[in-house]
């Protein structure tokens, strides 16, 4: 990890569960961390909780929807211009919409799903990329994904539907190689990993999901999300990391 010290790393969906943990350990580990969050209050509180003053010095929350791409844009415009530009992007920001596939009146719910998961992340990625090309930089780009990218839970007929949530990891899975094979092709130091847990106790479940799931199913915690993260970006860089799954001691899917 030495030699990202003092690097930037920008995170996605940084005001809490996965993304929080993410920007937490990011700084421990001596990176200058940008999160970028709609609720930037919360970024700001995080800082605030940080253990030490250079710890603090070293956060910066920046208030961004992936979903505009125009506000992603300036994100990073901010980031080239007060940092230098990214050197590691964790793209985790991701959202479970509350409707049936099948269901009336679903439009906006799956559209805001498929935008925020699979448009917003490509926004993220590409403007990552761009700022590590332009520089002749060394990169990683970590993709946090689920196991719902590589098979389609079925939580059965007491928890609602994931409706279009798994087909959104499903893309973030394809997307991963067409990354890998584009960043080689344009002869980059730029590597791409996913992360793919199973069930992480976030407020990314729904309110009808997490109670049940709380009392009978065991689950991760964010703090071993980022764990693998820092593993990931750790590892010497002729090595590439293509996914890692990570479930709960315990599961039964």
């Amino acid at each position: 990890m030495e030699r990202w010290r003092n690097k930037v790393a920008v995170v996605s969906g940084a005001s809490s569960g996965i993304g929080a943990a993410c920007a937490r350990a990011l700084v421990g580990a001596g990176l200058v961390v940008v999160g970028l969050a709609r609720r930037q209050e919360l970024v700001e509180q995080l800082r605030s909780e940080l253990p030490k003053d250079e710890q603090r010095q070293r956060m910066h929350a920046v208030r961004c929807d992936i979903t505009q791409e125009s506000q992603v844009l300036e994100a990073f415009d901010w980031a080239k211009r007060q940092l230098g530009g990214c050197d590691i992007l964790v793209s985790n920001a991701g959202i479970i919409a509350t409707a049936e596939l099948s269901g009336q009146n679903n439009t906006e719910p799956m559209q805001r799903t498929l935008q925020t998961n699979i448009m917003g992340s490509m926004y993220c990625i590409r403007e990552a990329f761009q700022s590590m090309r332009q520089r002749s930089a060394e990169g990683h780009v970590v993709i946090v994904n689920s196991v719902a990218g590589h098979q389609v839970p079925n939580l059965g007929p007491q928890l609602p539907s994931l409706n279009i949530y798994p087909a959104s990891k499903f893309a973030l899975r394809a997307m991963n190689e067409i990354y890998r094979q584009e960043f080689q092709r344009h002869k980059t130091r730029v590597r791409v990993s996913t992360i793919s847990p199973g069930i992480v106790d976030t407020d990314i479940l729904p309110e009808q999901i997490q109670g049940v799931i709380k009392q009978h199913m065991p689950m991760l915690r964010s703090e071993d999300i980022a764990d693998a993260v820092l593993w990931t970006i750790g590892t010497p860089s002729n090595v590439q990391v293509h996914n890692i799954t990570i479930k709960p001691q315990g599961e039964k899917f």
